[in-house]
């Protein structure tokens, strides 16, 4: 047996579907920030937990960019690999196909 790797086309679909809603949910997950702080309010008048809140949220801002950039070069790679093995299967075929004939 050779030292190949099996991967279905299937699971890498699955991959690349998985990658896209991580992508959606980051880029959607900012929009939210303002909804957490207007539910969290002022209690007791009070706005340290809100400040806390936006202050996490601001920083956590910065690494979600980057973090969000890092998953859409994986997903493009997974595309691609799916992409190119999809190609290179119809090639093959056609030409022993062709061989064949």
């Amino acid at each position: 047996m050779g030292d190949g790797v099996l991967i279905k086309y299937t699971e890498l679909k699955a991959v690349g579907d998985h990658l896209k809603n991580i992508i959606e949910e980051l880029k959607e997950a900012s929009k939210r920030s303002n909804g957490l702080e207007a539910a969290i309010g002022n209690p007791f008048g009070r706005t340290k937990l809100r400040e806390a809140a936006q202050e996490f949220e601001d920083g956590w801002d910065d690494r979600r960019k980057a973090l969000l950039e890092d998953i859409e070069k994986v997903e493009q790679h997974v595309v691609g690999v799916l992409e190119g093995f999809e190609e290179w299967d119809k090639d093959t075929s056609k030409e022993m196909e062709s061989a064949s004939e």
